[in-house]
């Protein structure tokens, strides 16, 4: 497939947020890591179009900065780019990731999969996290639930989504409807729930809320283990 046409950005079109800029003046770290946001995006930019002029089984990766790999050392030892390497023979060797940081579900729905149908082309893999910046604030969370059934009702069936791990009560109806899905019609479960991502103690970055490289390695773990399930069935 030509590259030509693809002008997707990884880039949300938003600012950051009023706490995190307001973070970002007084706490190093969280500016850090926010510096990391327009260079990750570039480079995730570039290697998408190198892997749209590519050929073969494609991957393509949906959600937020989690997705982007920020916090990680490099942009690509993010959980994406360690599952790649973890999973190595169950995921495709060509990847597009169309997330971007700060994203919420709503931007998986009006943003991501519509640029997804427009490549033209059956994807092998679809992975997606997201939900994190849906839960942060009450008015957000209201209406996550049924945002997320939503884009659940989107993803076509092998698509691997990652449950949520915040302890609310819109988290808990999400997964919910996520385990219907998986049963219903046969979406696949990336079970964030689990020890390897239960405990963050040393696997943050500087910001306090990303992961760093250690903290991405068990989310890749818990993909890797879901896309190998996905093989087998």
């Amino acid at each position: 497939m030509s590259e030509i046409g693809f002008d997707y950005s990884n880039l949300s079109g938003r600012p950051a947020g009023l706490v995190t800029r307001a973070l970002s003046v007084v706490i190093p770290g969280v500016r850090e890591v926010q510096d990391q946001v327009v260079p990750y995006a570039e480079r995730w930019q570039s290697a998408n179009r190198a892997a749209l002029a590519a050929a073969g089984p494609l991957w393509i990766a949906l959600g937020d900065s989690m997705t982007q790999g920020i916090g990680a050392s490099a942009f690509d030892r993010g959980w994406i780019g360690q599952l790649a390497v973890l999973a190595k023979g169950d995921v495709p060797g060509r990847l597009v990731n169309l997330s971007s940081s700060g994203a919420k579900v709503r931007d998986v729905l009006d943003r991501q999969l519509p640029a997804m149908a427009g490549l033209g082309v059956e994807p092998d893999l679809i992975t997606v996290l997201i939900g994190s910046n849906d839960l942060i604030r009450p008015r957000n969370r209201r209406i996550f639930p049924e945002s997320f059934a939503q884009m659940l009702d989107a993803l076509p069936a092998g698509t691997v989504v990652a449950t949520q791990p915040n302890p609310s009560r819109a988290a808990a109806e999400a997964n919910g409807l996520l385990e219907r899905a998986a049963a219903e019609r046969g979406l696949v479960i990336a079970e964030l729930r689990d020890r390897r991502t239960g405990s963050w103690k040393g696997k943050l970055a500087a910001d306090h809320f990303h992961p760093n490289d250690a903290g991405y390695a068990g989310i890749a773990a818990v993909f890797a283990d879901a896309v190998s399930g996905r093989r087998a069935a």
